[in-house]
């Protein structure tokens, strides 16, 4: 027996916190509204070399093109803060998001369960899918018109209790749920997030040239950094929290009560990392986003982090990383020699 559509969308926000996420909301599985900024984002060249952002770009501007007949958005929110950095063993030079497991396995397997609790409570015919920023969708947008928070200067989202440290989680599905009410922007005239980037990363509030982003440069860029940005990169060898952790909204932000997300043991010293050969770096980072740009990205940023330290002590294993069999590294540890002395 099947809820109605009230009946339905209550149980499904109840089963979303059941499972263990922080937030749940509901929302249309419209075009989302911004749709024409991302496609004028992506035509000023923004993206970088996230080619797959252009190739996907038909349906990210529409959600009926990813699941035929979708009605409603099931957006969810999983909170990562760890709390004092102090406390990281090393971990305060990468993103904070990186520190435990790999989001996507955590969250993947509750997005899982609670589409089979809604297929069993709508009915077997209600067809869904499940991304966790994986998939072509606009997710931020779209959880965005649900209420789980709004766009703040930043990009990021923004939620008046969480702050923006959460991972979102999406379900696009048939079934017609009651969709909830966007929340206002509530940034006002704060621009501390964007007087921060080191790299000027913003070319105005709400957009990001994600070419000079420190997240992009370090993660998703393959090839060199571009020597202009190296030294802003400063002690960042993966990702960057700056323009999160000077947010005024996540001043009280709770602690995860997620066990994942938080550090299996100190990171290795930043000189070891460029001794590691490829077996021993995929058995160390297993399972963890540090995997994500590979050895040659990873050690890359961490002979830009040696160079920007000035630490003679790093001159042993800068020197050999000249070595390495990456072209990649052996360029950034050349670098990091010279700013050496």
């Amino acid at each position: 027996m099947t809820l109605a559509r009230a009946a339905l969308t209550r149980a499904i926000e109840d089963h979303a916190l059941a499972l263990g996420f922080d937030r749940v909301a509901v929302g249309p599985a419209a075009p989302p509204e911004h749709g024409p900024a991302f496609a004028g984002w992506l035509e000023a060249g923004y993206a970088g070399t996230m080619e797959y952002l252009e190739r996907g770009k038909a349906k990210r501007l529409d959600p009926g093109e990813v699941l035929a007949g979708a009605r409603s958005v099931i957006a969810v929110a999983l909170n990562y803060y760890q709390g004092d950095p102090a406390a990281a063993d090393g971990w305060a030079s990468v993103a904070r998001y990186a520190w435990g497991r790999d989001y996507h396995e955590v969250m993947t397997p509750r997005l899982e369960a609670l589409v089979a609790f809604l297929r069993e409570a709508a009915g077997p015919d209600v067809r869904a899918k499940t991304y966790v920023d994986t998939g072509p969708i606009l997710e931020r947008d779209l959880a965005a018109r649900a209420g789980l928070g709004w766009v703040g200067k930043n990009t990021t989202l923004l939620h008046p209790e969480l702050g923006s440290w959460f991972f979102i989680g999406t379900v696009l599905t048939t079934a017609e749920l009651e969709a909830g009410e966007p929340l206002p922007d509530r940034c006002g005239s704060c621009r501390a997030c964007l007087d921060v980037c080191p790299t000027q990363a913003f070319v105005a509030p709400y957009v990001l040239d994600a070419r000079r982003c420190i997240s992009y440069l370090t993660i998703e860029h393959k090839g060199p950094i571009p020597k202009e940005l190296r030294e802003p990169v400063g002690e960042w060898v993966f990702g960057c929290d700056l323009c999160q952790a000077v947010c005024p909204w996540n001043r009280k932000a709770p602690v995860t009560r997620e066990p994942a997300f938080f550090p299996d043991g100190p990171l290795p010293p930043l000189p070891s990392l460029l001794e590691m050969g490829e077996g021993e770096f995929r058995a160390r980072f297993a399972g963890s986003p540090l995997s994500r740009p590979k050895r040659r990205g990873l050690l890359r940023n961490v002979a830009v982090v040696l160079g920007n330290r000035k630490d003679r002590g790093a001159r042993p294993a800068l020197a050999g990383a000249l070595s390495d069999p990456e072209a990649l590294v052996r360029d950034h540890a050349a670098w990091a020699l010279s700013r050496l002395g």
